[in-house]
C-alpha cells in the first residue's frame, strides 16, 4: 500500500484528490496539508511513501517544501502537481528532488502513474510537459549549465523592478555586464521574457516580503 501525503491550499482540490487516491486498491491518503510548512512538519511523523505537492501554497511554496522534505524525510518521494508547465518550474522541481511533475489540467491517470512510479523509485513527467515545455535536459538534449549566483542576483533585482542601470550600481559593475548576466541567466534557465523572469522569481520566493 502506497502511503500518500497531499499538500494543496485548496480544500476542495484536496478532497477530490483524496477520493481519487483512496479509490485505488494500492494507495491511500495518510495525511493532508494546506501549506508547505504543514506538509514538511508531517513528513517525519507520518513517513509517507509519496508527498504530492502543489507549487503555489502559502507560508512555504512547493519548491521550498520539496527541498525541506528531502532533508526531513529523504525516503519520501515527491510528486509536484501544478498548473504551471514552464520549463524553469520543471527544471527547479526536478533539481529539488521531485520524482514526478504532473499538470492539474491533465487526466487523473497521469497523477496516479506518477505516484506509483515515485513509490518504486522511478520518475514520471506529465506527457504534456515532455512534449511541450520540458527543459532541454528532460527532452534529451544536452543540459545548459546552472546559472551562477551573480546571474541569479541580476534576475532577482530585475524581477523586483530595478533597471539595468540600478542593478549595475547596486552590484558595482558595468551596465553591459548586467546585460550579459541577464542574457546568460535567461538562456540557462530557459526564460523567454520578463513575465517568465517574474514567475521564476515568485517560485524562488524572491518577491516575498523579508
Amino acid at each position: 500500500m502506497i502511503r500518500v501525503l497531499l499538500a494543496d491550499d485548496h480544500e476542495t482540490v484536496r478532497q477530490g484528490l483524496k477520493l481519487l487516491i483512496d479509490g485505488q486498491s494500492d494507495m491511500r491518503v495518510v495525511g493532508e496539508a494546506g501549506d508547505g510548512e504543514a506538509a514538511v512538519a508531517q513528513v517525519p511523523v507520518l513517513q509517507p511513501d509519496v508527498a504530492v505537492l502543489d507549487i503555489s501554497m502559502p507560508r512555504m511554496n512547493g519548491l521550498a517544501a520539496a527541498r525541506a522534505i528531502r532533508e526531513a524525510g529523504p525516503a519520501t518521494a515527491i510528486v509536484a502537481l501544478t498548473r504551471y508547465s514552464d520549463a524553469a518550474y520543471v527544471k527547479e522541481l526536478l533539481a529539488a528532488g521531485a520524482s514526478g511533475y504532473v499538470l492539474k489540467q491533465s487526466a487523473s491517470s497521469e497523477l496516479l502513474d506518477a505516484i506509483r512510479a515515485a513509490a518504486r523509485g522511478k520518475s514520471h513527467l506529465d506527457a504534456a510537459v515532455v512534449t511541450g515545455a520540458a527543459p532541454r535536459s528532460v527532452r534529451g538534449r544536452s543540459a545548459a549549465p546552472a546559472a551562477t549566483d551573480r546571474e541569479r542576483e541580476v534576475l532577482r533585482l530585475m524581477a523586483l523592478g530595478h533597471s539595468n542601470k540600478e542593478i549595475a550600481a547596486a552590484l558595482d559593475v558595468a551596465v553591459k555586464t548586467v546585460e550579459v548576466h541577464k542574457a546568460n541567466a535567461m538562456r540557462k534557465l530557459e526564460l523567454g521574457g520578463r513575465i517568465d523572469v517574474i514567475k521564476y522569481a515568485a517560485l524562488q520566493g524572491w518577491l516575498e516580503d523579508p
